[in-house]
């Protein structure tokens, strides 16, 4: 797959959009820098290091004015030095394309 995700756009996901399968999940990863895939399949996640806590809190505001302008919103843990980051489709309870376009886009950010 050579999708270029960090061009692409989020739309809205409703019950009924499908889950994205192992298969899938592997191809969309790949295009991804480090995000790993949790055993259920079902979220990616990847935590940023810092040097300090200021650095990650600022770091964590600018993805969430991303996820604002996508409409597709991570959980996200913050501490000192890190903000861990997990993605997953609400609607669904699994991944979809939005997860790894917010993702390809939060890696241009740091």
């Amino acid at each position: 797959m050579n999708t270029d995700l960090k061009n692409e756009k989020c739309l809205p996901c409703s019950g009924s959009t499908p889950k994205f399968n192992e298969s899938v999940i592997s191809d969309h990863l790949s295009n991804l820098n480090n995000w790993s895939v949790n055993d259920e399949q079902n979220m990616i996640y990847k935590k940023f290091e810092f040097k300090t806590f200021k650095q990650a809190l600022n770091f964590t505001n600018k993805v969430g004015d991303l996820a604002d302008n996508e409409g597709h919103h991570p959980d996200i843990s913050l501490g000192w030095g890190y903000s861990l980051i997990m993605l997953h489709t609400h609607a669904i309870k699994g991944l979809s394309l939005n997860d790894f376009i917010v993702a390809a886009k939060i890696d241009e950010i740091n």
